[in-house]
C-alpha cells in the first residue's frame, strides 16, 4: 500500500464523515473506529440544530429529519465555526433550494417554518441594544427607526399554526404578517400585524430619514386616504403603541 500524506488521510476522513454512503473510510483506519466517529459527528450535528426546530422535527418525523440532516452535512460548507450560528446556516441552506431537496417529498412550507423557528433564537442571542422609549411627544417631529430587536416578517404560509396536525398543501391567498420582538427581560414575543402596521414599519425601515408626520402622511397617500383626520389619528395611535413596545424609536 502506498503511504499517503496526513492531509490526504484527513481529506479522505472528511469525505467519509460527510457522505458515508458514497465514500469509504481511510484505508489506514479501522472501519469500526471510523464508524464511531461517523455516528458521533452526525448525532452531534442533529442534536445541535434540532433544538432550534422542534416543530419542523415533528412535522418531518425522525426518518425524514435524519435524511435532511444528512443532506445538510453532505452538501453544505459552513462559513462559521460558531455552534450558535449553525442553525442560521441551516436555514440559509434550505432557502438556497439545493438540488437534493427538489424531489417534492418535502413540505412546501419547510423553508418558512424553519425561518420562523430560527427567529426566536436569533433574537435571544442578538447583541443589539433596545431603543429608548422616552420622548413619545416627539414622534411626529423626529426621524424614526425600527428597533433591531423587532422584526416585522411576512410569510406566504401561516407558520405560527403549522405542526404535526396541521400541514396544508397550498398557501392561503393572504400572507401571514408577524411582529417578533425581544422584551427587556429577553423574552421573545410573537404577534400578528395588520397590513397597515406592517407597511408602516416597512416604510420606516426603508426611509429612516422621514419624521413621524411625513411617514403617516405618505402612508395615508398610499392608502388613498390623503387628508383623512381619522386615518392620521389612527396611524398616530399605532405609532405610539409601537413606541411604547420599544418597536419604533427616534433616530439620533
Amino acid at each position: 500500500m502506498v503511504k499517503r500524506s496526513l492531509l490526504e488521510q484527513q481529506n479522505s476522513m472528511g469525505l467519509y464523515l460527510r457522505d458515508p454512503d458514497q465514500c469509504a473510510p481511510p484505508p489506514e483506519m479501522d472501519p469500526a473506529r471510523a464508524q464511531v466517529y461517523r455516528d458521533l459527528v452526525f448525532a452531534n450535528l442533529s442534536a445541535l440544530i434540532s433544538g432550534t426546530f422542534p416543530v419542523l422535527v415533528k412535522v418531518l418525523g425522525d426518518q425524514q429529519w435524519r435524511a435532511l440532516v444528512r443532506i445538510f452535512l453532505r452538501d453544505y460548507r459552513a462559513h462559521t465555526p460558531k455552534f450558535g450560528e449553525i442553525a442560521e446556516e441551516f436555514v440559509e441552506f434550505l432557502a438556497s433550494e439545493p438540488a437534493a431537496l427538489a424531489d417534492g417529498k418535502w413540505p412546501p412550507f419547510m423553508v418558512e417554518l424553519a425561518h420562523y423557528e430560527w427567529v426566536e433564537m436569533a433574537l435571544q442571542q442578538s447583541e443589539a441594544e433596545p431603543l429608548p422609549t422616552d420622548h413619545a411627544e416627539l414622534l411626529l417631529e423626529r426621524p424614526l427607526r425600527v428597533s433591531p430587536l423587532a422584526w416585522p416578517l411576512a410569510y406566504a404560509w401561516p407558520v405560527q399554526l403549522l405542526g404535526a396536525d396541521y400541514q396544508p398543501d397550498a398557501a392561503p391567498d393572504q400572507p401571514t404578517l408577524l411582529l417578533v420582538r425581544r422584551d427587556l427581560d429577553f423574552s421573545v414575543k410573537f404577534s400578528g400585524l395588520s397590513p397597515l402596521a406592517f407597511r408602516l414599519l416597512q416604510r420606516i425601515d426603508e426611509l429612516p430619514g422621514l419624521d413621524g408626520q411625513a411617514q403617516l402622511q405618505a402612508l395615508a397617500q398610499e392608502a388613498g386616504m390623503t387628508g383623512s383626520v381619522e386615518f392620521f389619528d389612527n396611524g398616530l395611535a399605532l405609532l405610539q403603541q409601537l413606541h411604547d413596545q420599544g418597536v419604533v424609536g427616534m433616530a439620533h
